[in-house]
């Protein structure tokens, strides 16, 4: 009791300003912590730069070879058909699955439900081989007069096949962000507007879009680098992008993992790249709202 006595009085007296002293919490599991993860991040340096597997010096002599660079023209073709071409599409699906009409909701929810089913790969084999199904194709009225007639490999080349893969494989997921993003604007968004008398143009473009816009930019971000990334699959239809031409190459020197490194940086550097143009268009797309 004397021992409480004394520190009650010591503190009376520290306290004699009416101000209470602020005694700051300690965390020591905090600096342990971080020391330990330091720890790894040098362990893991010093592996990538003491460890001479990696072969850092066949990566310096590929990483900007005139046949990767052009090789990640070609990736970087692919992402740009894919996702102007798929994003053009989903617009429309979102429309045709928010539509009133039974037939457009029917048609765009099929579409979406079985272009989400089928793996990747699978629709853009198939779209590689559509030769073997249809010779030619034609332009005219089903069941009717044909206006044009066209050898399937003459007009359908591998680059082709995988922008229309990647594309319409682009669209299903897209033309859900797009509805997603579009509904989550409140209802009573769309009541003010009308009560304005505004055309249904200048409500979208000017009241909902711009709400809209803002829950669907991060998920189409997403979808972008996940198309990025993705066109290393149609390295399978032999098509020289990113990720088979290092393939060819490692598969003459036998320089396997520094050639994977290139590919890797190339992807991390672009990737990079769109999530910093993310940054930018989304901090645009909320002025206003206490988020920049």
């Amino acid at each position: 009791m004397s021992t409480l006595a004394a520190s009650a009085q010591t503190a009376v007296i520290e306290d004699e300003d009416g101000d209470l002293p602020v005694v700051r919490t300690r965390h020591p599991w905090r600096w342990v912590t971080g020391a330990v993860a330091l720890v790894m991040v040098a362990q893991f340096a010093h592996g990538l730069i003491a460890n001479p597997g990696w072969d850092w010096g066949t990566f310096a002599q590929y990483i900007t070879a005139k046949s990767v660079l052009s090789a990640l023209k070609v990736t970087l073709e692919l992402t740009c058909w894919g996702t102007l071409l798929g994003f053009f599409l989903g617009v429309w699906l979102a429309v045709g699955r928010l539509s009133k009409n039974p037939v457009l909701r029917a048609i765009a929810w099929t579409y979406v439900w079985a272009f989400r089913s089928i793996p990747l790969i699978v629709q853009l084999l198939f779209w590689f081989n559509l030769a073997y199904l249809y010779k030619t194709l034609s332009l005219g009225i089903p069941f009717g007069p044909e206006f044009a007639r066209f050898q399937t490999n003459g007009v359908i080349s591998g680059f082709t096949a995988a922008v229309i893969g990647l594309a319409l494989h682009q669209a299903a997921y897209s033309a859900e962000i797009i509805r997603a993003g579009i509904i989550s604007v409140d209802a009573g968004q769309w009541e003010a507007a009308r009560a304005l008398g505004l055309p249904w143009r200048r409500q979208f473009f000017t009241i909902v879009g711009p709400q809209a816009m803002r829950g669907i930019l991060p998920n189409a971000a997403n979808e972008v680098i996940s198309l990025f990334k993705g066109t290393s699959i149609v390295s399978t239809m032999a098509i020289a992008e990113l990720f088979y031409q290092v393939q060819v190459i490692y598969g003459r020197n036998g320089r396997v993992v520094p050639l994977l490194m290139v590919a890797t940086v190339w992807y991390i550097l672009l990737t990079t790249v769109l999530s910093v143009i993310q940054f930018y268009i989304e901090r645009r797309f909320s002025r206003g709202t206490g988020d920049e």
